[in-house]
Order: structure tokens, then C-alpha cells, then sequence
């Protein structure tokens, strides 16, 4: 074999060798992702609960966007009766 020849066989079994190391480092992360819909925790790809309408009234309350005396009045509306909700 010549230098290329060399060279071609090592450039070869380093690319051999690459897709096997990734072929197992794939592997490894497909078996290792938990499933979907098990008991994990919260996971980046699992959608979680919306925030309720008290959690919204809030976050608008520490940003500033309402004041004490509109908070405190949205408040009791959140947690008057159903009949009264029919009032407003």
C-alpha cells in the first residue's frame, strides 16, 4: 500500500468507529427517555396545568398592572356564589 492507501484505511476506520460510538450513544438516550404519560415529573415536553383565574388576578397584582383596591374587589368576584357571577 502507498500513502494514500494509509491514509484512505485510517480515515475509514475512524469513520467506522464514529458511527459505532454514535450509533451507541443514540441508542442509549432513546432507552434512557422516560415514557410518555408515566409517573415522572414535569417534564420540557408535557404540557403543564393552565393557571387558574386567582393565579392570573395574582401575577397582574405583583406586576403592577392593578392596584390593592382592584385586586381585593376582582377577588370577591372570584369568590362570591355563581349567581352573583350572573350580576356583572
Amino acid at each position: 500500500m502507498n500513502g494514500w492507501g494509509w491514509f484512505g484505511a485510517s480515515l475509514g476506520m475512524l469513520l467506522f468507529w464514529g458511527l459505532i460510538i454514535t450509533a451507541f450513544v443514540l441508542l442509549f438516550r432513546a432507552l434512557s427517555r422516560p415514557a410518555p404519560g408515566g409517573s415522572h415529573e414535569a417534564t420540557p415536553w408535557t404540557p403543564s396545568a393552565p393557571p387558574s383565574a386567582e393565579q392570573l388576578l395574582s401575577e397582574r397584582f405583583a406586576r403592577g398592572e392593578i392596584d390593592e383596591e382592584e385586586y381585593q374587589r376582582r377577588l370577591r368576584v372570584l369568590h362570591s356564589s355563581g349567581a352573583d357571577l350572573t350580576k356583572h
